[in-house]
């Protein structure tokens, strides 16, 4: 197979789960604008935390929200906790208590935790949602496959945004579209259309 067509395999693989998701992630999706509007309307922050590659994912949430995302505005409440490490760890087996630590220190109640972990299976993650969920606040979990043991633990006022894959490429592309549609909706909900 030329490199040309591997490439635009990918592109279609790309696609197809970005179309698959956009109908399972709507309401998902739009449940979570909500509830982080709310929480910005009320004076609370935003923590993100992930491991591995999904750091990246919680950063770049933090930034946006922080910054911008297409509007400008004043900046908003979020902080991408500090993983001491976890972006170079193995994400399915490093057990690193910064996360739940930062939280216990940093959370209220009316705050939100957006965990970030590629299978759901990250033990730092999921730590840091008991940790959030101990402390009153509200915990979005942004995972892929079958959403793994951070799907498990989630409460009722939890929502799950799940990518509907199970390669980790598609699982953070599809993810990366779902922080900036949730960027999106608290713009639209703050700023109008």
């Amino acid at each position: 197979m030329p490199l040309t067509q591997r490439i635009q395999d990918q592109f279609q693989a790309s696609i197809q789960v970005l179309l698959d998701a956009a109908d399972l992630l709507a309401e998902p999706i739009g449940k979570s604008t909500r509830t982080l509007t709310d929480c910005l309307m009320h004076e609370g922050k935003i923590l993100t935390c992930g491991s591995g590659a999904a750091s990246l994912a919680a950063q770049h949430a933090a930034a946006i929200l922080t910054d911008k995302l297409d509007k400008d505005r004043p900046g908003l409440a979020a902080i991408a906790l500090s993983g001491s490490g976890t972006a170079l760890g193995d994400a399915s087996d490093f057990a690193n208590p910064g996360f739940s630590r930062q939280i216990s220190a940093l959370g209220h109640p009316g705050d939100v935790l957006l965990a970030f972990s590629t299978f759901g299976q990250s033990r730092a993650v999921i730590e840091a949602a008991r940790a959030a969920q101990e402390r009153g606040m509200i915990v979005i979990a942004l995972v892929g496959g079958e959403g793994g043991a951070l799907a498990e633990i989630l409460r009722e006022e939890d929502v799950l945004i799940c990518a509907p894959a199970d390669s980790p490429t598609r699982i953070h592309e599809t993810l990366l579209l779902a922080i900036h549609c949730l960027c999106d909706g608290i713009d639209f909900h703050l700023l109008g259309a």
